[in-house]
């Protein structure tokens, strides 16, 4: 792969290891953090999505930790079961941050119905285009074209995580403001829910990151080799 590849990963390898660390000292931290109204995720959830209008979302329980996440499919805010059942402000937050999608689910924010058309895509891109890229990086010499297949297969999933941002900050400003002008948190309750999404926010911007710079790297390995010629 060559050692310009093996630095952008390391690189990229060490911020997602930073972001990650801190998100989850985070969570820890603002989980003591316990909230005045004695609301658990749970709650906090199904009072945001009442609070807008939703009465055909369920707010169900999921395995494991950091596992939240609302599934258009079915329509369904799941909850880690540390935030189903807890009552503090990191909860409060990763509850209120998934309604965060349903409502733009239900009001068809644009960015999210656009994310949700590239998912089978990148489903199947993400099963194959590693192996594309690495045959097409061991053929570049002989057979280019096939690079360039993967570069474009890679794209995909390059668009996916880079318009996953506007979607997961605007979740994030949803949660916050319905928090706030609800009046559901405290002064410090609020200040921890919004270090907690900020931290949140910021895995995805590290993907973006990472998949934008692999993406560079590709296709630079595919310049140099039309430069070549």
């Amino acid at each position: 792969m060559g050692m310009g590849y093996m630095v952008l990963a390391g690189i990229i390898m060490l911020m997602s290891w930073f972001v990650s660390n801190r998100l989850k000292s985070k969570f820890e931290f603002y989980s003591k953090l316990h909230l005045q109204n004695g609301m658990s995720g749970a709650e906090i959830a199904e009072k945001m999505l009442a609070d807008n209008g939703i009465y055909d979302v369920k707010v169900i329980s999921t395995p494991g930790q950091l596992t939240d996440h609302y599934n258009p499919a079915d329509k369904t805010v799941n909850l880690s079961e540390s935030v189903y059942n807890q009552r503090n402000a990191a909860a409060a937050a990763v509850a209120a941050h998934e309604c965060g999608h349903a409502i733009q689910h239900a009001t068809a924010y644009s960015m999210l119905q656009l994310r949700s058309k590239l998912v089978p895509i990148v489903s199947f891109a993400s099963n194959i285009v590693q192996w594309i890229l690495l045959a097409g990086i061991l053929m570049v010499n002989t057979f280019p074209s096939l690079l360039l297949v993967g570069i474009v297969i890679f794209s995909a999933t390059t668009l996916f995580t880079i318009i996953t941002l506007p979607v997961e900050y605007d979740a994030s400003n949803r949660a916050l403001a319905w928090l706030k002008n609800k009046n559901m948190v405290n002064q410090a309750e609020y200040a921890g829910a919004e270090d907690s999404l900020k931290w949140a926010a910021r895995t995805y911007v590290v993907a973006a990151i990472g998949s934008i710079g692999t993406l560079l790297y590709y296709i630079s390995i595919f310049m140099g080799r039309s430069n070549d010629e």
